[in-house]
């Protein structure tokens, strides 16, 4: 297998599929335009017919993917695995579909939270055992991604995402201490407490809190990761410049990763994105 290197790339992320638990193999590959969709799962009788899965049996192809790409980058790069946290995966199973209201898995939680509890139980225990099956194959650090759990309130997040958060973690750590994890929700500003309590070793920060703020709030000894709005590099390459230098003077050089708040965007020209790494490479403390 070759890959395609543009320009030196900084980590390399493995983004093995998000839906690669829930997915059947007969279900049609996620469309572009209107994301994954899935027979929703909001019953016991449903609930009770999920297992343990067998990584290697459903997703053979992230083993050789992370396997060949650990071999190609050497030690220029590092490879990061990457699974999706318990409630944000439920949130797809029990939809059926991306949502902006979320309002079935909501009617849920407060109508069957047992249901939906015994749910999120399930999808700990496979998604811990994936995790794991990604270091096996060549994963250096792990990224876990509770992506919708910033539409929950406190009281809602401490019961339905933090405890199962830190079973995978956990499940995680026990198998493999060394390996570092790093927890990642959108628009988390209200929980970034919350995040430093989830057993990982760093905190990634979208840009709707400074990095001095993350880094005040979660404390000297926590890893963050973060944090330059994606969108800027549509900017100017002075605005690019500027905005990423100020973050990389707030991280202040100490376990700190540069890196974006989220994800890429696809139409990012290319030559601004190249820009944008090698504004982090020149820099000095």
């Amino acid at each position: 297998m070759e890959w395609s290197h543009p320009f030196p790339p900084p980590p390399h992320n493995s983004f093995s599929l998000f839906l690669s638990l829930p997915r059947p193999p007969s279900l049609p590959p996620p469309s572009l335009q209107t994301g994954p969709k899935i027979k929703p799962i909001r019953t016991w009788e449903a609930v009770k017919q999920m297992h343990l899965m067998d990584c290697m049996q459903t997703c053979p192809f992230v083993h050789q993917t992370l396997s060949d790409l650990r071999k190609e980058v050497g030690n220029q790069a590092t490879v990061l695995g990457f699974v999706g946290l318990p409630y944000t995966l439920a949130t797809y199973i029990v939809e059926g579909q991306s949502s902006k209201e979320y309002l079935e898995i909501k009617k849920m939680m407060f109508q069957e939270p047992a249901l939906l509890q015994q749910m999120l139980s399930v999808l700990a225990d496979n998604i811990g055992e994936y995790a794991c099956f990604q270091i096996d194959a060549g994963a250096q650090v792990i990224q876990v991604f509770d992506s919708w759990a910033g539409h929950l309130s406190p009281a809602d997040y401490d019961i339905f995402a933090a405890p199962y958060q830190r079973q995978v973690i956990e499940k995680i750590k026990a198998k493999h201490p060394t390996v570092p994890i790093i927890i990642y929700i959108n628009k988390s500003g209200a929980l970034l407490e919350r995040m430093a309590q989830s057993g990982a070793d760093m905190v990634s920060l979208d840009w709707t809190v400074t990095m001095e703020e993350g880094r005040r709030r979660l404390g000297s000894e926590m890893g963050v990761q973060g944090n330059l709005d994606p969108a800027i590099l549509y900017a100017p390459k002075e605005v690019i410049k500027e905005r990423a230098e100020q973050i990389l003077r707030e991280g202040k050089g100490f376990k700190h990763v540069m890196n974006l708040g989220h994800g890429i965007e696809a139409t990012t020209p290319e030559e601004n994105a190249k820009f944008f790494i090698d504004t982090v490479k020149a820099w000095r403390y």
